[in-house]
């Protein structure tokens, strides 16, 4: 008989090891999934391995969900580093079960020293055909394919764990994340004052909305709109001269990037945003399981990728309808065309004006 909804443990499963090690939005893709199979399942701990910096964005997190970090480059390197760690956390944790959330070498080695111990093992299917079908210039199959949450999924179900959606947000049932939580980085919001987040860069040219097309749009939301505070998200030193120097020439504008505040802090200030812009980038995945209501400029990429945002609407997409896309599953590709079209032919004003919409409602 089944108590408090939880659901049906029907192997007995004590401990499961789960590993995911990147990217950032993948791991922030895997919150709702982790987060929901934790809390049907009570009586099972979930072991969550992970890079370390990627450890605190687990903000509230069931009590039975235990996010480690590994650092693989450094001191768990090649093959042998791999299995020393799988079995220092064999002798920590005693797991009965793998879940494979990220299917690299890695991980198969995981799985491998798992399936000689008797462990029982599952593993992503990626969807590697689907993803070149979709991607190809010719003969383009034009269908959304399965996204990388409903995968993950798929993972703990061929454990004998099927998963009901039990994920409202990191901070639901806290209410807002407390202003102590992003106090580093700012002062609670006054009445009136509407906070906007932007983050214009990603890992890849073809996922990048242009700078300078961009700042257009900082510039304008910034004129139009009095009580307001835009704060701008970026990480590496390039990135950084550019959101600072939007900062410095446009009222109510902050850059963030390369400040270091840490993602418990700007997950916090994300839950009181009222609206996030970004690429198909981590931030995207970020705002959402924070809260936030998420506009995404979409480029040689694609939702239909399965890289959507947690709960993200088809009405909050930015994109043109170009045969050619998507080109790429990651943005990494290079444009067929040369010109990139897809990003450079979206004007600022469609964006300012997504952004007025929210606003206004």
């Amino acid at each position: 008989m089944q108590k408090n909804n939880d659901c049906s443990n029907t192997l007995g499963l004590i401990n499961v090891l789960v590993a995911r090690f990147s990217a950032l939005g993948d791991v922030a893709l895997a919150v709702p999934v982790l987060y929901s199979v934790a809390r049907c399942y009570p009586d099972v701990r979930f072991i969550f391995v992970t890079r370390p910096s990627m450890v605190p964005i687990f903000v509230n997190k069931p009590d039975n969900l235990i996010v480690t970090g590994a650092d693989v480059k450094n001191d768990y390197t090649g093959p042998t580093g791999i299995l020393r760690l799988i079995k220092e956390l064999r002798k920590e944790y005693s797991p009965d079960a793998f879940a494979d959330l990220h299917d690299v070498l890695r991980t198969r080695v995981m799985e491998m020293y798992c399936r000689l111990n008797g462990i029982r093992v599952s593993r992503i299917n990626k969807g590697r055909s689907g993803r070149k079908a979709l991607t190809r210039s010719r003969n383009k199959v034009m269908l959304p394919l399965l996204s990388s949450r409903a995968r993950y999924r798929e993972v703990f179900y061929r454990l004998g764990l099927p998963v009901e959606d039990r994920f409202s947000g990191l901070y639901n049932g806290h209410g807002k994340a407390p202003a102590t939580d992003y106090a580093v980085i700012c002062p609670p919001r006054t009445a009136g004052e509407r906070w906007i987040g932007i983050a214009p860069f990603a890992a890849h040219k073809g996922k990048i909305y242009p700078p300078s097309k961009m700042e257009q749009a900082v510039r304008a939301i910034s004129e139009n709109h009095k009580s307001i505070r835009i704060f701008l998200f970026g990480g590496g030193d390039g990135e950084a001269t550019i959101l600072n120097s939007w900062a410095e020439r446009y009222p109510g504008v902050m850059s963030l990037a390369g400040k270091r505040f840490g993602f418990a802090a700007e997950l916090a200030l994300m839950n009181h945003l009222d609206v996030m812009l970004s690429m198909d980038s981590a931030n995207m995945h970020l705002a959402s399981i924070a809260g936030t209501r998420t506009i995404t400029i979409w480029g040689a990429t694609h939702p239909y990728c399965g890289f959507k945002g947690w709960r993200q609407s088809d009405a909050d997409y930015i994109q043109l309808p170009m045969t050619c896309r998507p080109c790429s599953v990651f943005g990494n590709a290079p444009c067929m065309r040369g010109d990139y079209h897809c990003l450079e032919a979206i004007r600022p004003e469609i964006i300012v004006n997504a952004i007025d919409k929210v606003l206004a409602q």
